[in-house]
């Protein structure tokens, strides 16, 4: 029997907006089969979007969304998590919006490893603002805001996440949907931040102005660019300049934020000082 993606949609706002090839479609397909494995009640499931075309995730899953301002996702998410851990949350931002105006929200989203599931939709470019550089951009490559070739290092996403302190850190592309609902499951199933980095093409606003003409072309492109890590580890330390290696790139176990937070508010329960009325009226 096919799977039946309408059960988690809301068939009222298809099609969706995306461009033509856009693999934001892909990775909401494999998001949704992936928490169809996970056999979550779509009542518990939060997904927080951003702005820019990753935001739009938040309008065609049907559970509870919200789309937040930029850059303010994991804020907003840290919020619903704390508020009621119960909740499974899944964040959806772009490479701009979670990497630049919202890159000090992501690494304390890492740091302090509270358990949500981070997909990062990495383009390599502004793209629903159209073809700004973002954090992400290679080196070289032409945005209308840097025409003669974007001189900014390329930001390694992967790197950032690992180094700031998250539990689960994974990279995949869009090529492969079954290898990338896999990555997905796995974060889902991770207690702890989950940071996946899937890196996706803007055949639009990247790949047309940098000789990539058609969505093929530029997936080609992060084909060419992408291994997976057992293979990726077996290369000479020059030679992995030239790939981002794709799979799990580091799991382990911590303790969560939201635990840590109720073993206070427990502890200050039980054994804190009792504060009447009366006692707080003094106060004042």
């Amino acid at each position: 029997m096919a799977f039946n993606y309408d059960q988690y949609l809301r068939i009222e706002k298809m099609p969706t907006l995306w461009c033509w090839g856009c693999g934001d479609g892909v990775i909401l397909k494999s998001t949704i089969r992936a928490i169809h494995k996970m056999g979550w009640d779509m009542n518990d499931v939060c997904i927080i979007s951003g702005i820019g075309c990753s935001g739009r995730f938040s309008s065609y899953i049907d559970c509870n969304t919200i789309h937040t301002t930029h850059g303010r996702t994991i804020a907003y998410a840290t919020g619903v998590k704390l508020s009621n851990p119960k909740i499974n949350v899944i964040v959806v931002a772009g490479d701009g919006d979670s990497l630049a105006i919202g890159g000090n929200h992501t690494i304390h989203g890492c740091r302090r490893n509270i358990n949500l599931n981070f997909i990062l939709i990495n383009n390599f470019i502004y793209g629903l603002t159209n073809s700004q550089t973002s954090p992400t951009t290679p080196q070289g490559m032409w945005t209308v805001t840097q025409k003669h070739g974007n001189i900014d290092p390329t930001f390694n996403a992967c790197n950032l996440a690992i180094g700031a302190g998250a539990s689960f850190v994974a990279r995949e592309s869009m090529i492969d949907p079954k290898k990338l609902e896999k990555i997905l499951v796995k974060g889902f199933e991770h207690k702890g931040f989950s940071f996946m980095d899937i890196m996706s093409n803007c055949h639009i606003n990247l790949g047309r102005k940098n000789k990539m003409l058609s969505a093929m072309e530029n997936l080609s492109w992060i084909d060419s660019i992408t291994m997976p890590v057992k293979k990726y580890n077996e290369l000479p330390e020059e030679e992995k300049l030239n790939y981002f290696p794709t799979g799990v790139l580091r799991q382990v176990e911590q303790e969560e934020y939201t635990e840590m937070y109720a073993k206070i508010i427990a502890s200050h329960r039980d054994n804190g000082p009792k504060i009447t009325q009366d006692d707080f009226a003094k106060k004042i």
